[in-house]
């Protein structure tokens, strides 16, 4: 990826500054507790070190939309491989990717050519979904019914990165559920509440890859938003780069990279669902001229047939829904075509749905 063409060039207001402030004020939360990860005194103190952590979490989702956490249970092998495999993928000429190269029919495996906010992204990417087949719409058309599958591309080379990644899914898988939990109590619903939305799963995860940039000051590795699923799992190698939008102030401010942690952040589905208690935040990714960059998003999202909207428990008379339901696997079809061609006006966003 050589030159900087105009298709990746930002806008001029939206261009990132290369000195940018670090953001040391997104919460570090320590999940031990949770996970039986860490010393404990006794049943007691996990309980009220459990009830701490709903508390942090709360105001994380409420303050940051966004928190990084340690002592997750995942096991700290199954990452390490896929990310070895990931960076064997990468390395390969562009023959060998595009192999696997998706397409307006089967959406997963590689892309080079991704498109935020209609400007090119500058980085490659390969996408697997965790349940397979994933049933998704046939027509992101209301009227049009009848759903088909979403099945994953493997490539031949490396051999092992299939297996490591569907390993690494399932440590992931778990640890959303775990974090959905804490989440539903910190909003004073059941543990299991968010349950029931991911038993046919719509949820996939994102191998990408930041080449050095050479006009890293024009372009983005990925342009501003904000991730249209439940939560948002990032694995991050020590390069940096995300970027995440501060609510108190609009500045844009670098997420540190910290060992073995992961950084989670809500997506636009939990904003409906706590009917904007919680908020999900804008966030980019900077590239640079020197080091190529490396990570992995979880994106934990529900079934195609899910109707997103405020849930009945936290919306009444004085705190009505301000959401009207919408379909969850139109919406992600609609933004799902919208990676293959420059679209005229702008892409779906949950606002369209707002009351």
């Amino acid at each position: 990826m050589g030159e900087v063409n105009p298709a990746f060039i930002q806008d001029a207001e939206h261009r990132p500054k290369l000195a940018a402030t670090q953001a040391e004020g997104i919460p570090l939360i320590e999940l031990g507790a949770l996970t039986g990860h860490s010393p404990s005194d006794g049943a007691v103190t996990d309980t009220v070190a459990i009830e701490g952590l709903v508390a942090e979490i709360g105001e994380a989702c409420k303050k940051w939309g966004f928190f990084a956490v340690v002592n997750h249970g995942v096991v700290a092998e199954k990452r390490e491989r896929i990310e070895r495999e990931a960076r064997e993928f990468f390395a390969q000429g562009p023959e060998e990717k595009r192999k696997v190269r998706r397409d307006e029919k089967n959406t997963l495996g590689y892309y080079e050519t991704e498109h935020t906010k209609n400007v090119r992204d500058w980085k490659e990417v390969f996408d697997f979904t965790v349940t397979e087949p994933t049933l998704v719409p046939a027509s992101h058309e209301d009227s049009e019914e009848g759903v088909i599958e979403w099945t994953n591309q493997w490539p031949e080379h490396p051999p092992g990165l299939r297996e490591a990644c569907e390993e690494y899914a399932q440590e992931l898988e778990k640890l959303a559920h775990e974090l959905m939990g804490l989440i539903a109590r910190s909003l004073g619903l059941p543990a299991n509440r968010f349950d029931d939305f991911f038993k046919d799963q719509t949820s996939f995860v994102r191998l990408n890859h930041y080449p050095p940039c050479p006009e890293p000051q024009l372009a983005l590795g990925v342009g501003r938003h904000k991730d249209s699923g439940a939560l948002t799992i990032l694995a991050q190698d020590d390069v940096g780069g995300l970027e995440v939008k501060r609510k108190s102030d609009g500045e844009w401010v670098q997420v540190k990279p910290i060992p073995n942690a992961f950084i989670i952040n809500v997506g636009d589905i939990i904003k409906v669902w706590s009917n904007e208690r919680y908020e999900s935040v804008e966030h980019r990714v900077v590239v640079n001229s020197e080091k190529e960059r490396f990570s992995i998003p979880f994106f934990f999202t529900p079934p195609h047939y899910t109707m997103v909207q405020p849930l009945q428990e936290l919306t009444d008379e004085h705190n009505p829904p301000k959401y009207r339901p919408y379909n969850w696997g139109k919406f992600l079809v609609t933004r799902k075509a919208s990676n293959f061609k420059k679209l005229d006006v702008e892409n779906l966003q949950i606002q369209h749905f707002r009351i």
